[in-house]
């Protein structure tokens, strides 16, 4: 696996692309991952990855936590297939600011994005999200807490993608309100986990 870097971004990357046990990552407002019909299209927000070989991956995980303020100011993973010709497609969960609360949210963009939503169970600003590539193919979100592992989503399509050329596995943070300064989200206890 490669080091870690950044997209979208002109931050330095912490321990010089050796992440350390704890970091952040800084969104400056105006940045979001997101695709709606008929015509928004925004891939700004800074995401600090790193490239796997898509086939040897097997999962991800991270704990995380910012002081969410504006509305849809948001943080977490995020799995980027870069394909032939310019085309991207990607999966990002974590935590949403929505109508005034903390979600865990999930989008996933294929042709356009759609977005699923659910309360953050201790109703805090923080979360563990482990995305994991199953036995049949399937990408699965999970909900850390201790020992325990909740599902929330399961995606079909992901690893059945053709002339996927980069793969990209990362953490990102994103501020869509012009309002504000930098939001700061605050990551640790990363896991990347693919085959040899």
């Amino acid at each position: 696996m490669t080091k870690f870097t950044f997209a979208n971004s002109s931050q330095k990357v912490p321990g010089d692309g050796i992440l350390p046990a704890e970091f952040t990552i800084k969104a400056p407002p105006s940045t979001d991952a997101w695709s709606k019909p008929p015509s928004t299209d925004t891939f700004n927000a800074p995401i600090l990855y790193q490239t796997v070989p898509l086939k040897s991956f097997k999962r991800v995980r991270v704990a995380f936590n910012a002081l969410w303020q504006q509305e849809y100011d948001q943080g977490g993973l995020i799995l980027v297939l870069n394909g032939a010709g310019g085309t991207r497609k990607w999966v990002k969960t974590g935590i949403e600011l929505t109508r005034g609360r903390p979600h865990l949210s999930t989008v996933t963009k294929d042709k356009w994005a759609d977005w699923s939503l659910q309360p953050v169970p201790s109703g805090g600003g923080l979360a563990t999200l482990e995305l994991v590539k199953e036995p049949d193919n399937s990408l699965w979100i999970y909900l850390v807490e201790g020992i325990q592992k909740s599902p929330l989503r399961e995606i079909t399509w992901f690893f059945e993608e053709p002339d996927v050329q980069d793969f990209w596995v990362g953490l990102y943070a994103a501020r869509p309100s012009k309002e504000g300064d930098d939001l700061v989200v605050n990551f640790g206890h990363l896991i990347v986990e693919a085959a040899e």
